[in-house]
């Protein structure tokens, strides 16, 4: 018995000793019980606390593991105290036991202060420490050779309004929300352009290269059209073409009474304390996985973290232009009662899932915004108690197998070429950045193969950008591509042959031209549109009339008014004396926006994104600095306002007239419905006040009035910080934010 004893106890500690030399994954078990998701789907857990805290954004390398931003300093408290510290990070998940869960977690870059969003682009990284965006090479997972992008990414203020996304897009550029920027690194050179504004946070793509967005009470907007296209005549805003509420319906469908931060206010919540409408719609994403059932494919999900779910927008396209509508009424496609389930973020995977940036905190809403009424009930839920906590889901079709692991980055040159016909678009994505970044000529033929390829205009798409990107694109080679294309191919070419504008090309280009328009479909015409004035420049009695058909032909259609002078800030006046000399055309909308152009031109106001004048003026004043820092997010650095967010200050009586209601503004904040400037603003259209914001005292508020009187208005004023004290005590009827009608029962004649 002695003998059988001492063999069990060599046979356990040979056992303990095997178990002891094998690697420990570290995969904690979270339950999913309170998580409803769509018929069909599988939710699982990625990733989850210790291996990360507050994530906030993520993206995958060419090996298939997960990069992530952490933000744990963001509302740790009801307070929000420790925004400064140095405790964010930027880490590498990874799954070593190959079963689907992450269970290793490798810092990549910490001590950061409220990282924001990172990018795998041209073989490093890519990322946001306010207010810098920063590049950094990558070396053994280690960073190497730091280099400043922008100084001025992201400005100091409030982090719900401060650029994030950094997404490359087809066209090889990276875009952003909450910024009017985009930004190409290319020879080793980082380039830096304005673009239109978009959204809040989160930004996402098609797979033709729209760009999809949103803003907390509008849970999708987008551009109908390319980026820039409508842009490129600085003297011309438009607003049909770019910016536009996608999906009308903002109502929601939460599981239970979840805490919101204007709950109090009348209609927000329904009978049964359920809130009614998004107030913190964002990372919206383009579903692009090839995985999901057909009828999914590129649809757009949006996250809606103040009821703890996730909702699905059908997408539809009509002559190049987009209708966007809720997939259900009466429910989401991911909802759950755990007030801890915040998405903030979605991915699409390189397995063809959907992945999700779970921050999983109880308090979201920044201290700045918070109201009474949800820090009381935040309190009470001891919401804020959740604070250490962060997931990575994954949502998978139930009906489909696993798709087998790619490791792209042990493709060939040839293989990559194969890869820009995937099924999945994040990997034609980065087969296309692959290409470009490590600069595969000898693979030009095969990727002009696919570029002349008609059956697979996905695939062509992607090579044209390649060529492009590899400086391997010719006028003819495109003039040829775009024989025989389909529209959207077509539009791709006629924007590349801009880069080809010149004289010996004029005639084969007017030829072809005259072709597409003969064609007769909405869709190239809109780029057509959107090009000549930039051929018509070098010869304008060869493209004038090309320039009158469209106009004939879309006498109604305000995108394609817009495309046309958009492309036209060098001809604006003789295109104007052209068309006027045909009276047909005496109203139409193109000689409006020429008009338009024509007078901001010679006023020199160029479109906002364009401007500098504001940037910098009064730069040396606390109230400049704290308007751009506090107000432009919402409001524009020029104060114009943002279509479907604020309305323009220039103007303004509450500014030019009635400070103590501007005042009074500032402090208690405003809410609809607003008829400013003839434009109604609804009940979605609230400006938080500043009563609650400790940093900003009497003072500040004064000299945020006293320059914005100076530069939006022809009367400068201003109000005493005593005034300012005073009126923190003026409350309203509900003692919330005002009304517009409650501030006019206030205004007295100006002396």
């Amino acid at each position: 018995m002695s003998l059988l004893f001492m063999g069990l106890t060599r046979y356990f500690f040979l056992l303990l000793l095997i178990v002891s030399c094998s690697p420990s994954f570290d995969e904690p078990v979270v339950l999913l019980e309170d998580y409803t998701i769509e018929d069909g789907f599988a939710l699982e857990v990625v990733a989850s606390e210790p291996l990360l805290v507050a994530p906030v954004a993520m993206d995958f390398d060419d090996k298939g593991r997960i990069w992530v931003a952490e933000m744990p300093g963001f509302m740790r408290n009801l307070e929000g105290t420790g925004e400064a510290l140095r405790t964010g990070s930027i880490k590498i998940l990874e799954d070593l036991d190959r079963d689907g869960v992450m269970d290793h977690a490798k810092p990549f870059l910490d001590s950061l202060v409220m990282p924001r969003a990172l990018a795998l682009v041209y073989g490093g990284l890519l990322y946001v420490e306010s207010p810098n965006l920063w590049y950094v090479e990558i070396e053994n997972d280690k960073p190497k050779n730091k280099v400043l992008v922008d100084s001025l990414y992201a400005t100091v203020g409030n982090p719900e309004h401060q650029p994030n996304g950094l997404m490359m897009n087809v066209d090889n550029w990276i875009y952003n929300a909450k910024s009017n920027f985009r930004y190409q690194r290319k020879n080793g050179v980082w380039k830096k352009e304005p673009t239109t504004l978009r959204g809040q946070w989160g930004i996402s793509h098609d797979n033709f290269g729209r760009l999809y967005y949103n803003n907390n009470s509008t849970q999708l907007m987008g551009d109908h059209v390319l980026p820039n296209r409508l842009v490129r005549n600085k003297f011309m805003v438009p607003k049909y073409g770019v910016d536009q509420v996608l999906t009308k319906d903002q109502r929601v469908y939460p599981l239970h009474a979840a805490s919101v931060n204007r709950g109090y206010e009348k209609g927000v919540l329904d009978q049964d304390s359920l809130l009614t409408r998004v107030t913190a719609a964002c990372g919206p994403l383009v579903y692009r996985g090839g995985m999901f059932p057909d009828d999914y494919d590129q649809n757009v999900f949006v996250c809606i973290p103040e009821i703890n779910a996730i909702k699905r927008n059908i997408i539809s396209f009509k002559d190049g232009l987009v209708e966007a509508n809720q997939a259900w009424q009466g429910k989401e496609f991911l909802a759950s009662t755990d007030e801890g389930f915040r998405p903030v973020n979605l991915s699409n995977g390189p397995d063809g899932n959907m992945y999700v940036v779970d921050m999983h905190r109880g308090v979201i809403q920044h201290y700045a915004f918070l109201s009474p009424y949800l820090k009381k009930i935040s309190a009470q839920k001891q919401l804020d108690t959740i604070v250490d906590y962060g997931r990575i889901l994954r949502i998978k079709n139930s009906n489909v197998p696993e798709r087998e692991a790619i490791d792209l980055s042990v493709l060939s040159g040839k293989e990559l070429v194969t890869a820009l016909l995937d099924s999945n678009g994040w990997i034609r994505d980065r087969a296309q950045q692959l290409l470009i970044h490590k600069g595969k000529l000898e693979v030009v033929p095969e990727i002009q193969k696919l570029a002349i390829d008609s059956n697979n205009p996905l695939g062509q798409i992607h090579a044209l950008y390649v060529l492009h990107g590899l400086d391997a694109l010719t006028f003819n080679f495109l003039y040829k591509v775009v024989q025989d294309s389909s529209a959207e191919v077509v539009a791709h070419g006629l924007v590349l042959m801009e880069n080809f504008v010149e004289k010996e090309n004029l005639s084969k280009a007017h030829d072809i031209f005259k072709k597409l328009l003969g064609r007769n479909e909405g869709m190239i015409d809109l780029y057509l549109s959107s090009t000549i004035g930039v051929w018509a420049d070098l010869d304008q009695e060869l493209f004038f009339p090309v320039v009158y058909q469209l106009v004939q032909n879309y006498h109604d259609n305000e995108i394609v008014q817009e495309a046309i002078v958009s492309g036209a800030e060098s001809i604006l006046e003789p295109l104007d004396i052209y068309l006027k000399k045909r009276r047909d055309n005496e109203n139409s909308g193109e000689l409006t926006l020429l008009a338009t152009s024509i007078d901001r031109k010679n006023n020199d106001k160029p479109n906002f994104i364009f401007s500098q004048k504001i940037a910098k003026a009064d730069s040396r004043t606390n109230g400049a600095t704290l308007f751009r820092q506090i107000c432009a997010s919402c409001h524009s650095p020029s104060g114009e306002g943002i279509t479907g967010l604020a309305p323009s200050l220039v103007g303004s009586e509450y500014i030019s007239t009635h400070l103590e209601q501007l005042g009074l503004i500032m402090l208690h904040g405003l809410k609809g419905p607003l008829l400013i400037h003839g434009e109604l603003y609804d009940l979605d259209h609230q400006m938080p006040g500043l009563m609650n914001n400790r940093d900003i005292s009497d003072q500040d508020i004064a000299d945020i009035i006293s320059y914005i009187t100076n530069a939006f208005s022809n009367r400068s004023r201003s109000l005493k910080a005593a005034k300012i004290k005073s009126l923190r005590d003026q409350k309203s009827k509900s003692g919330m934010e005002y009304t517009e009608a409650e501030l006019k029962e206030l205004i007295q004649p100006a002396p």
